[in-house]
């Protein structure tokens, strides 16, 4: 992917969730993919699918807050 597109498609993260309904999705988001809560099971696979959900919802936030740093 070029970088036009890339920061086009970030802004469009940004856009989404810089909505009144997209910071209720991503509290949502929070809540249900581990943000402040351990991913740690006994289960290697069980681990490894929370951690997954998780990284997906820290990626959001990273993108999110990429805009504001810069």
């Amino acid at each position: 992917m070029d970088k036009k597109t890339l920061d086009d498609l970030f802004q469009n993260y940004r856009t989404t969730f810089g909505t009144v309904q997209g910071q209720k999705v991503l509290e949502d988001l929070e809540s249900r993919l581990h943000q402040n809560t351990t991913t740690f099971s006994k289960d290697s696979l069980e681990m490894a699918y929370l951690e997954g959900q998780r990284s997906v919802l820290l990626m959001i936030k990273n993108i999110i807050k990429e805009k504001k740093t810069k």
